[in-house]
């Protein structure tokens, strides 16, 4: 039978322990299971005795990166025999450590979600952009909170989905409610016969088209980007991209959609081009799942843009 294993993280005060309360809180998530909840790093906020006695929960604390070992979990099984493992884990311990060990049998993590403060941000992004990207690769669900009404929302998703595609992006306000959703602020217009996309908004227009390509399914879009054509593509088929910073200077992604030009093959990899395409929405084994697909209305030869690096700012 399996057991299921919650990873939080996040850095120090990101509401990871408030999040945990709640969560324990909640008959349904607890009932009558016995819940072994592992604590890595001490906050502010505290878990209440009576608290974890009325929810069926034993509370272990590992303080060093050092001592959370395999052998030191399988006695933890061992000894408490828990239904369930929700594990607070430390934002400044490398996420790799956690995710690549051998835990106890039956235990398989189920969801790895990533609290953030919305207040502390950016301040964060710009001065510990790789911990924050490597907390967000593989989060199935990241959480800012106590939102106010002067965070952007769209900066917060930019920056996720820059990292991970796939992750669910949630904001509550200061209060734990949800947060009102904005609509994006798009620097180009959706409804001009051609979509132009300037060099400094490929990213924003990479993230949105990801997130929402409905709304540019049959519209026609022209960008600058970078050939990228591998010898296992099909005929017929290449990527025009950017290069984008996703954690720090040296640590940079290819993005980019497919695009279909009967001519490709003529296309030399690293060359600048200026794409004027249709878009649609497809499945490609490239994305493993459906996605944008550019279909080539016009392919001219162009130089790089002054800013070679895509920021998601």
């Amino acid at each position: 039978m399996e057991i299921p294993v919650y990873l939080l993280t996040g850095v120090l005060e990101s509401g990871k322990t408030s999040f945990i309360r709640e969560t324990l809180s909640d008959e349904e998530f607890t009932g009558k299971a016995r819940t072994l909840l592992i604590v890595t790093e001490e906050g502010e906020a505290e878990y209440d005795e009576l608290l974890l006695k009325k929810c069926h929960t034993d509370l272990v604390v590992i303080e060093e990166e050092v001592d959370l070992t395999e052998e030191l979990l399988y006695e933890l099984n061992k000894k408490y025999r828990p239904s369930q493992v929700v594990m607070e884990y430390n934002g400044m311990w490398k996420m790799e450590r956690i995710l690549t060990m051998n835990l106890p049998k039956s235990w398989v993590i189920v969801q790895l979600i990533t609290m953030v403060n919305a207040a502390t941000f950016e301040v964060y992004i710009n001065n510990m952009r790789s911990i924050l990207s490597e907390q967000f690769q593989n989060a199935d669900m990241i959480i800012f909170n106590r939102c106010s009404e002067s965070t952007s929302q769209s900066f917060c998703r930019r920056n996720v989905k820059a990292v991970n595609r796939r992750a669910q992006v949630y904001f509550e306000m200061e209060d734990g409610t949800p947060a009102e959703l904005e609509e994006e602020e798009l620097p180009f217009d959706l409804d001009a016969p051609v979509i132009q996309i300037g060099d400094e908004d490929f990213g924003i227009w990479y993230i949105d088209a990801v997130d929402h390509v409905e709304k540019y399914i049959g519209k026609t879009v022209k960008f600058r980007g970078m050939v990228y054509r591998p010898d296992r593509f099909p005929k017929g088929t290449f990527v025009p991209g950017r290069f984008a910073m996703t954690c720090c200077a040296d640590d940079t992604a290819f993005i980019g959609f497919v695009c279909k030009y009967d001519k490709a093959e003529n296309l030399k990899n690293r060359q600048w081009v200026m794409v004027t395409a249709k878009v649609q929405s497809e499945y490609q084994k490239e994305y493993r799942d459906k996605g944008p697909v550019l279909y080539a209305e016009s392919i001219a030869m162009t130089g790089g843009p002054e800013e070679k690096l895509v920021y998601f700012n």
